[in-house]
C-alpha cells in the first residue's frame, strides 16, 4: 500500500495538556479509513493536528511524501486536504451559495467539484442556494460544511463526527452520501463515534484509547467480531 498520507508518531498537546501519544496511521488514495474511539480520547486531535489547526510537538505528518508538518492551515487546504470539523461553522450571514463560492475561492484548486456539481450531490443546497446559512437546519449544514470543502477539490477529506446530533434518517442520507463520494474515488479519513456509521463506510480502521492506537485492522474483520467490538468501543 503507497500512503498519501502518513502521520508518524505524533504527540499532541493544548497548553499542558497531552491528548495524543505517538499516534500513527495512515491513508492510501482512495481509502475510507476511519478513526474510532470513545468520547475525548484524540479522534478530533489527530485531525486537528493533520490539519495544522493543533500542530503535533513531536512526529511528523507526511502527505504525497512531502513533511507538511507545521504548516498553517491554509497551505495544507491548498495542497489538497479538505477539513470538514465537527461544529460545521457555516457563515451564517451568508447565503448557502455565498459560502461554497467562499469555498471555491479560498482553496485555489480547481476540479470537477463545481458549485454546480456539489449542487447534484446535494440537492436540496441547489433548492435553497438563497437561504442564509444560519437558517438551515442541522443535517443542511452539515450538508454544506462538507459542500463547501468539496469546492475546493481536495484529494483528501477529513470528515470529524459528521453524524454528530443528527435525526437517524438524515444520518442515512448521509451516509449514503459519503459512500457515493468513495465510490467516485474520494480518499476519506473519518472520526466517528457512530460504530455502525464508520464501520459501513470504511475499509479500515483505528481505534483510539486514551490518546494512543489501541486497535487497528480491517473494518470488515471489526465488523464481523461484535465481542471485539464491546471490548474496544463500548461506553
Amino acid at each position: 500500500m503507497t500512503a498519501l498520507l502518513t502521520v508518524e508518531a505524533i504527540d499532541t498537546a493544548y497548553g499542558l495538556s497531552r491528548v495524543l501519544f505517538g499516534v500513527s496511521l495512515e491513508v492510501a488514495a482512495g481509502e475510507c479509513v476511519s478513526l474510532l474511539g470513545r468520547n475525548g480520547v484524540g479522534k478530533t486531535t489527530t485531525m486537528r493536528s493533520i490539519m495544522g489547526l493543533t500542530p503535533p510537538s513531536r512526529g511528523r505528518i507526511v502527505w504525497r511524501g512531502r513533511d507538511i508538518t507545521g504548516w498553517p492551515p491554509h497551505r495544507i487546504a491548498r495542497a489538497g486536504i479538505g477539513f470538514v470539523p465537527e461544529d460545521r461553522r457555516v457563515f451564517a450571514e451568508l447565503s448557502v451559495e455565498e459560502n461554497l463560492e467562499v469555498g471555491a475561492r479560498a482553496a485555489r484548486r480547481g476540479g470537477r467539484w463545481t458549485i454546480a456539481a456539489v449542487g447534484e450531490l446535494f440537492p436540496v443546497l441547489r433548492e435553497r442556494r438563497h437561504q442564509r446559512g444560519g437558517l438551515l437546519s442541522g443535517g443542511e449544514q452539515q450538508m454544506l460544511t462538507i459542500a463547501r470543502t468539496l469546492t475546493g477539490n481536495p484529494e483528501l477529506l477529513l470528515l470529524d463526527e459528521p453524524s454528530e446530533g443528527l435525526a437517524p434518517l438524515v444520518v442515512d442520507m448521509l451516509r449514503d452520501k459519503i459512500s457515493e463520494l468513495k465510490a467516485q474515488g474520494l480518499t476519506i479519513l473519518l472520526a466517528e463515534q457512530r460504530v455502525d456509521f464508520a464501520l459501513a463506510l470504511a475499509d479500515r480502521v483505528y481505534v483510539l484509547e486514551k490518546g494512543r492506537v489501541c486497535h487497528t485492522g480491517s473494518a470488515a474483520e471489526l465488523r464481523a467480531d461484535q465481542a471485539l467490538v464491546e471490548r474496544l468501543l463500548s461506553l
